[in-house]
């Protein structure tokens, strides 16, 4: 029965990743290279090379950031560590407003720097993946043994040697995954750009695609770039589900880690400006968005209305990723998880490319929308949800397994009365994780929603469009909210029934 439920969930991920890439394949291989033009030429360079910088620069601040805090101790430090998981719960949407209130025309900081082309997009991008990068490499730096740590002081270590012989054996494991995840996330970047970029000369390839597709409508420079989107994206995320197989963390240890190094002057002034420039990345933008936010608040009936669409398909996402997620969990574990990555490995616009092929040529996109719209957002969310779900549900599955057998306890009465109530903490945050790609999810709703149904992200996009960014800043606020709300929700659940 489980191999049946995973089989199932399995074919029908399988068939809509096919149904995506197969009209690209077909058409990027009959038309696709009378598009390989000097534009396409420049999609592809600027998508590497903002992707390349946005990675350097947070590579730099997050592992900063990372040595910064494992070595010192001062008030706010726990705070500041909560704050770096506030960019993953934050809306693109929402975080270019807030960058907006910043450095917009009427921000405090209006022409400080040139915001809309390659500049912002570094900016907000650095804004979500350096707090990302601090985390992972401050994650690793607590897995180093306090023995290894008290040796090396005891050694008189210098700087560059508690650096060679200490930290690096551990940050070369987590450091390679942890870059290829953000320059995965920076090259299919798709809200940010389209908002940031700042016309043709600053346009990735997921700007690019969705542009051919519902402005130009060229399906065959759409396939060309979709299939250069496959190339890229693929092989750096076969790259990162490399590196994270190899990067496993070690058990907790009972001893107080305590860092010795970092003492001299030198060390003490650079951790000093590293955390400065933390907080001077994080706080402004999210202090001029709750400011401009309160002031702005506009409950009109298009809010309300966006509002519900938004509440309507990040449930039914949430519902449809995690169902996934659960019966994909008691199915082959190496196949599982490598399907479950569909959503990051193959960017949106590339499936969505696919699709709106065969659905103009077919019912169409205004019978389909609202189905495309759920089936693409449960695609990106699966690989949240079933990161939350798999691990505790493998593991509660086995030791229930034999315990359930000698009591004939199987189907729907060991769903109901042992595995949902054993596994309800995974089960609230993949829910939460699955309902907030969703809510910051622009890419779905613009691809196939055709202006007939709106979201919150949607309405924030109209609303800058049409230069009301008072309205737009109230709008991302609540979306903001909204987002901590279900997270919070979700850790609290967990947490109480863990």
């Amino acid at each position: 029965m489980k191999n049946t439920g995973a089989t199932i969930a399995l074919t029908l991920i399988t068939l809509a990743i096919l149904a995506g890439l197969l009209p690209v394949a077909w058409l990027g291989v009959d038309e696709g290279e009378k598009a390989l033009d000097a534009y396409t030429l420049r999609v592809i360079a600027f998508t590497l090379w903002q992707a390349l910088l946005s990675t350097a620069i947070s590579a730099v601040l997050g592992v900063a950031a990372a040595f910064a805090l494992a070595r010192r101790q001062f008030w706010g430090r726990a705070m500041l560590v909560r704050l770096l998981a506030l960019p993953m719960a934050l809306p693109a949407i929402v975080v270019v407003l807030g960058i907006l209130g910043i450095f917009g025309a009427e921000g405090p900081l209006a022409n400080f720097i040139p915001l809309y082309g390659l500049t912002g997009i570094l900016l907000a991008h650095v804004f979500f993946n350096a707090p990302l990068v601090a985390r992972f490499m401050l994650s690793a730096l607590t897995t180093i043994p306090p023995e290894q740590l008290r040796l090396a002081a005891q050694l008189g270590f210098s700087g560059s040697a508690h650096l060679r012989y200490v930290d690096w054996p551990i940050l070369r494991q987590a450091l390679p995954g942890a870059l290829l995840l953000v320059f995965l996330l920076c090259a299919a970047s798709f809200t940010i750009v389209l908002t940031l970029g700042g016309g043709p000369q600053a346009t990735t390839l997921e700007v690019a695609i969705y542009q051919a597709l519902r402005s130009d409508f060229d399906p065959a420079r759409a396939t060309l770039l979709a299939l250069v989107q496959i190339a890229l994206c693929g092989f750096l995320g076969f790259g990162v589900l490399h590196f994270s197989v190899q990067t496993q963390t070690q058990d907790a240890l009972r001893l107080t880690l305590r860092r010795y190094d970092g003492q001299s002057t030198i060390a003490k002034l650079l951790d000093i400006l590293s955390i400065l420039l933390l907080v001077a990345l994080l706080l402004p933008p999210l202090a001029a968005l709750v400011t401009s936010g309160i002031a702005s608040l506009s409950l009109q009936t298009a809010f309300f209305t966006a509002l519900m669409t938004s509440l309507a398909l990040a449930s039914a996402t949430a519902v449809i990723a995690c169902t996934l997620a659960w019966v994909m969990a008691t199915g082959p574990a190496r196949v599982s998880t490598l399907t479950s990555q569909a959503g990051l490995i193959l960017p949106p616009a590339v499936i969505a490319t696919g699709w709106f092929i065969l659905a103009s040529k077919g019912p169409g996109l205004s019978a389909l929308a609202i189905p495309l719209i759920i089936a693409l957002n449960s695609l990106m969310a699966l690989p949240f949800a079933y990161n939350a779900l798999a691990p505790a549900l493998r593991s509660k599955m086995q030791s229930h397994d034999r315990l359930c057998a000698s009591l004939g306890i199987s189907g729907w009465n060991r769903l109901r009365h042992i595995d949902l109530p054993s596994a309800k903490a995974p089960l609230s945050l993949g829910l939460a994780m699955a309902a907030l790609v969703s809510l910051g999810d622009l890419s779905a709703i613009l691809f196939f929603g055709s202006g007939q149904y709106v979201t919150l992200p949607a309405l924030i996009y109209q609303q800058m469009g049409s230069y009301r960014m008072e309205n737009a800043m109230g709008t991302a606020l609540i979306l903001a909210l909204l987002s901590f709300a279900i997270l919070w929700a979700a850790e609290s659940w967990s947490k109480h029934h863990a």
